[in-house]
């Protein structure tokens, strides 16, 4: 296949860097790789595709892992196909509404949404940094989690506290995953063959992070994420929705600070907080299969909350013409997507047994019974999307240049 124009695409984490190189002519992903446990005498970057090398890069950072990357790209002389490079940003506040081309201005914009996502937007930002280091003449383009979700009306975005709260600080529901809630829903249009702007669909992106979404004509009218990504459906680490006074509670019991217990909600609550054993649900399900209590009584809750909540976000869209489970969650676990819709039998929504464990392999993701409304599994790629965005923004860019 001769290679012309490539899109590096850069999803930094906390701990960890995805990425991928995408070619334009058919939008398929031609290298891909990742670098984890950064800033550990463990880190480590894997290439495959193209180029397929394992490296050790001890305590490297994002920004050192980044630059690690453009010199293998470099070596292989791909770096000169790079026509683009684009980031996922996980925070845009209220600033962005679309993918951006990043410049001074959306820079700083993108800076100063870090106390929004402390965890997650310096990261980006490393990513950001290291690319004008190593390609100074590359544009950069920024794909925002929360962009997709600022189609919400104020009933839905709105929190109950002190109106200057959000006239000052910015404090409503943005909501995260939105650049594969809104690429899933695109995929089950094509399956169902019918136009997304006539569609209500609800969205369940579960991983070990998690939020469901609703999809109305093409626009999120509801989410379960909030102003952080800690709201919400129970996750692998993350408490999801709790009583608002908890934090308060537990400070007076335990005598804690706010640091302590937003540590012990993100980091030690969830998944891997009730089961006391693991955020892994492949983990979890194996031990429920050999009786562990932990286990059982961590996946119950976790499809009880995600049942809940899909009932709930339907109030958004009137009527249900699909539901889709994606993520790494969504994807593979039969036994989660049937649970959860046994849940749902009252809104007509019911599994296929055998489309089910086939995780909808033999029937283009379709996994509902004849009488049902359509369930859909789509494998996340949020990756791809990001790549159309800048290609698309490349070449908007290109057309109204003089």
């Amino acid at each position: 296949m001769a290679i012309t124009r490539l899109v590096l695409v850069l999803n930094a984490g906390s701990s960890s860097l995805k990425f991928c190189l995408v070619e334009e002519a058919h939008h398929s992903i031609v290298l891909d790789g990742i670098a984890e446990r950064l800033h550990s005498a463990e880190a480590s970057l894997r290439l495959s595709g193209l180029v397929n090398q394992q490296t050790n890069i001890a305590q490297a950072d994002t920004e050192a892992a980044v630059i690690q990357v453009l010199t293998i790209l470099e070596q292989h002389e791909l770096l000169p196909l790079i026509v683009a490079v684009g980031h996922r940003v996980v925070h845009g506040g209220e600033q962005f509404r679309s993918s951006t081309r990043i410049d001074v201005a959306s820079l700083k914009a993108i800076e100063d949404c870090c106390t929004l996502a402390p965890l997650h937007n310096p990261a980006n930002l490393a990513g950001i940094y290291a690319c004008y280091t190593r390609l100074p003449d590359c544009p950069q383009i920024a794909v925002f989690d929360t962009a997709f979700h600022h189609s919400l009306p104020p009933s839905a975005f709105l929190y109950g506290v002190p109106w200057q709260w959000y006239q000052q600080q910015g404090v409503r529901r943005y909501g995260f995953h939105g650049t594969n809630h809104r690429y899933v829903a695109l995929q089950a249009a094509s399956i169902l063959q019918r136009p997304l702007t006539e569609l209500a669909l609800i969205s369940a992106h579960l991983g070990n992070g998690c939020s469901a979404c609703a999809i109305l004509n093409g626009e999120s009218r509801d989410t379960t994420m909030g102003l952080t990504p800690l709201e919400g459906l129970i996750m692998g680490t993350r408490c999801g929705d709790i009583d608002p006074g908890l934090p308060h509670y537990l400070a007076r019991t335990y005598g804690w600070t706010l640091d302590e217990i937003h540590e012990q909600l993100n980091s030690h609550s969830g998944l891997l907080g009730v089961s006391e054993l693991s955020n892994d649900m492949r983990v979890l399900e194996h031990a429920a299969s050999e009786g562990h209590v932990g286990a059982q009584r961590a996946i119950d809750l976790f499809c009880y909350r995600l049942a809940k909540s899909i009932a709930a976000l339907i109030v958004a869209l009137g009527r249900v013409d699909g539901l889709i489970f994606t993520g790494g969650i969504g994807e593979h676990s039969s036994l989660i997507r049937a649970q959860t819709l046994q849940q749902l039998a009252f809104l007509g929504l019911f599994v296929d047994a055998e489309k089910n464990a086939l995780h909808g392999a033999s029937s283009e993701g379709l996994i509902h019974a004849k009488n049902s409304h359509p369930v859909l599994v789509i494998a996340a790629n949020e990756e791809l999307m990001i790549a159309q965005d800048t290609f698309k923004l490349l070449d908007n860019t290109h057309r109204e240049q003089p």
